[in-house]
C-alpha cells in the first residue's frame, strides 16, 4: 500500500502529462516507497503511453548496458541483431551508445513515454551514459530515475551521472522521506481496516522508522494484523536475515563492539561505548567510521550515535545470548551511575541487569524530569517501568496518569488516575488526583463522572483546613464548573481559590485558578473583555514559572474566543499557544487543537478554501488513530460546518456517517447537521422531522450559540419552513448570553421572513461592522441589508450595500455567495464571482488555453478527463467556460479560433 505520497505522486503524473520532455529524479533509503511510487505512477498513465522499465541489480557495473537489457528484455518489436550489437565488446563505445538509443527510438517512436532506471546506484557506467542521452531527447516522455541517496559514493558511475544531469537539465528531484508517525497509522488503519490505537501505532513507529518495507513486512509475518500484539512480535526470519547482512561481514572486534552498542539503546554515547568494551579511542574511532559508511549507524549527534534502523539494533540484539546482553547491561549500568546520567538510559540498563532497586530510582526521577520538558510519553514509559516492580507507589501513579493524559492516551490516564485517587496518602495527593480526573472526564465527555468527582471534592473541601490543599480543590471545582457550561460558578470557585492563594502565597494555584476564571469570563459578552485581560495577563508569568499546561489553555481560550482586531495578533497568540503546548507534551493542543485554530484564523481572513484545507489537514492526521471522548474525530462536526458553508453536501453525509458511530456525540450535534443537510438540500418534509428531534435534543444542551443560531435558521429560511417552525426555532437556539451581534443579526432575519422589513434593515445595518462577526457572516448582513433596501425599491443604497458584500464575501463561496449572487441579479448586477470583462482567447485561463488546444485537436470530454487527469464533470466545465469567453457555440468553432491565432 502507498501511504503519504499523494504529493510526490501528483508532481509526476503532472510530468508526464505535460507532452515535454521531464527528467525526475527519485531518492530515498531501501524500503522508502520508491519502486511504489513509480508503480502507482505507470498504473495512472493513459493506454497509449509507451512504457520502459529497467532495473540495476548488484553486480551490474560489470554488465554494459543492464538496465536497458532489463527493460527490453523479451520486448517483442526489439531487433535481435540491435540486440547483439548492443552486447558486442568488439564494437566501439559510441556504436553501442547510439545502437541503445536506437533501439529506444524504435520503441517509443513519437509516442508519449515514460522510460525508467531503477536502483541508479548499482548501475553500470555505460547505462549512465544513456540515460543522461536519453535526457537529451526531445519529445513527449519522462524519464525517471530512483537510486538510494546512501549508497552514492565517488566510485560510482551514479555520481557523475546525478552532477551532470544537474549541470544539462532541469530535473525534478523527488525526496522520499520516512513515514511520519500520523501516515504510520494511516498505514496501519488502510491494512487493518480500522484505526490503530495510539499507543501501538507510536510504538511500531519508533520499532521501524517510518520505514514502509520494514511495517509492511511485519504486518505480513502476523496474521489477522494485531497491530497491539504486533509491537512485541519477534521479527519475521526473512526481514531480521536482510538486516543482519549489513554486519556478517565484519572482524571479531568490530562485531563485538556493534554488538555492545545494540545493548546500549537507541542513543550511544560515545565514551559510555568506550567504557563498556574495553576499546581505544582510535580504534573505536575507526570500528565507528567504517559502521557509518556502510549505514549501520549514524552521527546523531556530538559524540552520540544511533543504529540507522532501529530494527537493525533489534535483529542483532537477537542473536545475543541472555547472559551476555545482561553482563553488558550490568557494565553500562555501574558506569552511569557514577555520573548524572540520563535516568531513562540508567533505568533502561537497570532493568537490562535485573536491578529493580535502581530501576525504580530512576523511573522516579526520570518521569518527572521529562514531563517538566514536555516528553510526555518518554516520561510515561519510565513511569510503567517502575510501576511493573511498584505497581502502588503513588508518586510513579501521578506521573503515569499526567503523562498518559498529555500523551492523548485517556485510558491510561483515567486507569493510573483513579488508582493515584484511591492510594493517595496525602489530601494534597487526593486533591491534585481529583483536579486531573475532571479534566480526564470531561476530554472522555463523561459527565456523570465528571458530577460525581466535583461532589467527592466539594466532600474533601469541608474537611480540609484553610490552605494550599483546599485552595487547589476549589480550583478543581471551577474546572468543573467551566467544562459543564456553569461559568458563573465557575467564577465564584475560582475567586474563593484566588483569595486562598493570595493569603497563603500559592503562585501556581494562583495562576491555574486565575486560567478558570478567565477562562469562564470569556464566556458572557458582558465580561468577556476582562476574561481576555485575566488571561492575557498571566501568559507571560506562566511562562517563566514552567506552568506550560496553564500557558497552553489560557492562550487556547484567547485564539478561540473574541478574535483581536489584529489578524497578525491572532496568528502570533496562535503559534505561542503551539510552542506552549509542545513544551508540555500537551498533544491535543500542540496539534488537534492547532489546526481548528488555523481554520478560524483562515475564516476571519475570509477565506473558506483555506479554512477547509487547515481541517482536512488536521483530520487527516487524526483519523488513523483510535480515540475516545472529545479527540475521537475532534474536527468532524466543525468540518461539516464548513462543508455545509461551501455547498459540498455529500461531503457532509459522509462527515455525520462518520460521526454516527462514534460514542458521547453531544445529543443536538447529529440531529443538527442532519436538520441543516436537509434544508441545503431542499428537502422541507424531511427537515420538519428532524427538526422536532433536534428541538427534544437541544433541551439537554446547556450552552447556547448564536453562529449555530444564525447558522441553522439562514438553513431554515432557504428551505421554507413556515415562519412560526422560525420563531421556534429560535426562542431555543438563543438565550439571554448570546452576543449581541448574532442576537440581532437572528432577529434581523426574522424579521424579514416577516415581512418587517424596516426593522430589519435596522437590525442588518447596526452590525454589518460589528467585529464579533467574521467577514463572511458581516457579508450576509450586508446581503440582508440589499434585500430590504429592494424590498422598498431603494436600488442605489442596496446596490452600495451589495458592492460592499462582495469585498467581504471575495474568498468565500456556497451558499452566502449565491444568496449575494440572487441580490446582484435582481440589481442587473454581472455575480459577485464573474469574470472580467474580457472576451476572445485573452480571456481564457491558463488552463482553459490548454483544454482548448485539445479541443481543437477533437478530443471528447471524456478524452479530455482521461488526459488531464480530471473528471468528465469538470472537463463539461471547462468546455463551457470556453464556449461562453470565445462566443462560440461549438467545438468546430473552438477549432478555428485556435487555428487562427496559431499556438496558443
Amino acid at each position: 500500500m502507498m501511504i503519504g505520497r499523494e504529493s510526490e505522486l501528483r508532481r509526476l503524473t503532472q510530468l508526464a502529462a505535460s507532452h515535454e520532455p521531464a527528467v525526475a529524479i527519485i531518492a530515498g533509503e531501501p524500503g522508502i516507497g520508491k519502486t511504489r511510487l513509480v508503480q502507482e505512477l505507470l498504473a495512472g498513465l493513459p493506454a497509449e503511453t509507451v512504457v520502459l522499465v529497467g532495473r540495476a541489480e548488484p553486480g551490474s557495473l560489470s554488465r554494459p548496458y543492464e538496465v536497458l537489457l532489463d527493460a527490453v528484455d523479451g520486448h517483442p518489436e526489439v531487433d535481435d541483431a540491435q540486440l547483439a550489437a548492443l552486447a558486442d565488446p568488439q564494437r566501439s563505445p559510441v556504436e553501442r551508445l547510439h545502437t541503445g538509443l536506437a533501439i529506444l527510438t524504435e520503441l517509443v517512436g513519437d509516442s508519449p513515454a515514460v522510460i525508467v532506471f531503477e536502483d541508479l546506484h548499482w548501475v553500470d557506467s555505460e547505462s549512465a551514459a544513456l540515460f543522461e542521452r536519453i535526457a537529451d531527447r526531445r519529445g513527449p516522455r519522462l524519464l525517471v530515475g530512483t537510486y538510494r541517496s546512501d549508497e552514492v559514493s565517488r566510485r560510482r558511475p551514479v555520481a557523475g551521472l546525478l552532477a551532470q544531469m544537474e549541470r544539462r537539465h532541469a530535473v525534478t528531484h523527488v525526496r522520499l522521506d520516512r513515514l511520519t508517525p500520523a501516515q504510520t497509522a494511516a498505514m496501519l488503519a488502510a491494512a487493518t481496516g480500522g484505526p490503530a490505537p495510539l499507543r501501538a501505532a507510536t510504538a511500531l513507529h519508533h520499532r521501524t522508522g517510518g520505514n514502509p518495507f520494514f511495517l509492511e513486512e511485519l504486518l505480513r509475518a502476523l496474521p489477522g494484523y494485531d497491530v497491539e500484539a504486533l509491537v512485541e512480535q519477534p521479527l519475521p526470519w526473512s526481514l531480521a536475515d536482510v538486516l543482519r547482512r549489513q554486519v556478517d561481514d565484519l572482524d571479531p572486534v568490530s562485531h563485538r563492539i556493534v554488538e555492545a552498542a545494540t545493548v546500549l539503546g537507541h542513543r550511544i554515547p560515545f565514551d559510555l561505548l568506550a567504557e563498556v568494551t574495553g576499546a581505544g579511542e582510535d580504534e573505536l574511532i575507526a570500528v565507528l567510521r567504517d559502521l557509518v559508511t556502510r549505514g549501520v549507524l549514524l552521527e546523531s549527534g556530538e559524540d552520540e550515535f544511533a543504529f540507522r534502523h532501529a530494527l537493525v539494533r533489534e535483529a542483532i540484539a537477537d542473536q545475543m545470548l541472555g547472559r551476555q546482553r545482561r553482563r553488558l547491561h550490568e557494565i553500562a549500568l555501574d558506569v552511569l551511575l557514577k555520573k548524572d546520567s540520563d535516568p531513562a538510559m540508567v533505568a533502561h540498563h537497570a532493568r537490562g541487569a535485573g536491578r529493580y532497586d535502581d530501576l525504580v530510582a530512576a523511573a522516579r526521577r526520570g518521569a518527572v524530569l521529562y514531563l517538566s520538558i514536555g516528553s510526555a510519553y518518554q516520561a510515561l514509559q519510565l513511569a510503567e517501568m517502575g510501576l511493573d516492580e511498584q505497581p502502588d507507589d503513588t508518586g510513579l501513579l501521578a506521573s503515569a496518569a499526567r503523562a498518559a493524559w498529555l500523551a492523548g492516551l485517556l485510558d491510561d490516564a483515567l486507569r493510573y488516575g483513579r488508582r493515584w485517587r484511591d492510594l493517595a496518602g496525602t489530601t494534597t495527593d487526593r486533591a491534585e488526583s481529583l483536579y486531573l480526573l475532571v479534566r480526564i472526564a470531561w476530554e472522555s465527555r463523561e459527565t456523570g463522572e465528571m458530577q460525581t468527582l466535583t461532589q467527592e471534592i466539594e466532600t474533601l473541601i469541608a474537611q480540609l483546613p484553610p490552605g494550599a490543599e483546599q485552595a487547589r480543590a476549589m480550583t478543581a471545582i471551577a474546572q468543573s464548573t467551566y467544562f459543564r457550561d456553569e461559568p458563573e460558578a465557575s467564577v465564584l470557585w475560582s475567586d474563593r481559590a484566588l483569595v486562598l492563594a493570595e493569603k497563603f502565597n500559592l503562585p501556581s494555584v494562583r495562576l491555574a485558578a486565575l486560567v478558570e476564571k478567565g477562562s469562564a469570563l470569556i464566556e458572557r459578552p458582558t465580561t468577556a473583555a476582562t476574561g481576555r485581560t485575566i488571561l492575557a495577563g498571566l501568559v507571560d508569568e506562566a511562562e517563566e514559572a514552567g506552568e506550560w499546561v496553564l500557558a497552553a489553555r489560557a492562550l487556547n481560550v484567547l485564539v478561540h474566543g473574541e478574535p483581536p482586531t489584529s489578524q497578525a495578533e491572532h496568528a502570533e497568540t496562535l503559534e505561542r499557544m503551539r510552542v506552549d503546548a509542545e513544551r508540555a507534551g500537551f498533544e491535543s493542543l500542540s496539534v488537534a487543537t492547532y489546526f481548528q485554530g488555523r481554520a478560524r484564523l483562515a475564516m476571519w481572513a475570509g477565506d473558506l478554501r483555506a479554512a477547509i484545507a487547515a481541517l482536512e489537514e488536521g483530520r487527516e492526521q487524526d483519523r488513523s488513530y483510535r480515540r475516545r471522548g472529545r479527540w475521537a474525530d475532534y474536527h468532524g462536526f466543525f468540518l461539516a460546518g464548513l462543508y455545509l458553508e461551501a455547498g459540498e453536501l455529500d461531503r457532509v453525509e459522509q462527515v455525520i456517517a462518520d460521526l454516527a458511530t462514534l460514542p458521547h456525540n453531544p445529543p443536538s450535534a447529529i440531529p443538527g447537521l442532519t436538520f441543516h443537510l436537509a434544508c441545503r438540500r431542499g428537502d422541507p418534509p424531511l427537515a420538519e422531522t428532524i427538526l422536532d428531534e433536534f428541538l427534544t435534543a437541544l433541551q439537554e444542551q446547556t450552552w447556547r450559540a448564536g453562529d449555530h443560531a444564525h447558522d441553522l435558521i439562514s438553513a431554515a429560511l432557504e428551505a421554507g419552513l413556515p415562519a412560526h417552525r422560525l420563531d421556534q426555532m429560535a426562542a431555543a437556539l438563543l438565550d439571554p448570553h448570546t452576543w449581541d451581534a448574532y442576537r440581532t443579526l437572528v432577529e434581523a432575519q426574522l424579521a424579514s421572513a416577516h415581512g418587517r422589513h424596516a426593522e430589519a434593515l435596522t437590525g442588518y445595518l447596526s452590525i454589518v461592522d460589528a467585529h464579533t462577526l467574521a467577514p463572511a457572516t458581516r457579508g450576509t448582513a450586508r446581503v440582508g441589508a440589499a434585500h430590504c433596501l429592494l424590498a422598498t425599491d431603494r436600488r442605489e443604497e442596496a446596490a452600495a450595500q451589495a458592492e460592499a458584500a462582495g469585498l467581504l464575501l471575495a474568498g468565500w463561496r456556497g451558499w452566502r455567495v449565491a444568496q449575494l449572487d440572487h441580490v446582484r441579479a435582481r440589481l442587473g448586477m454581472a455575480p459577485a464571482d464573474a469574470e472580467p470583462a474580457v472576451t476572445g482567447l485573452a480571456a481564457l485561463t491558463p488552463r482553459e488555453r490548454e483544454v482548448a488546444v485539445l479541443i481543437s485537436d477533437g478530443l471528447t470530454n471524456t478524452d479530455l478527463a482521461r488526459r488531464l487527469y480530471i473528471s468528465p464533470k469538470t472537463a463539461a466545465v471547462h468546455v463551457s467556460n470556453i464556449l461562453r469567453k470565445l462566443g462560440v457555440s461549438s467545438r468546430t468553432e473552438v477549432g478555428d479560433a485556435v487555428g487562427r491565432h496559431g499556438v496558443l
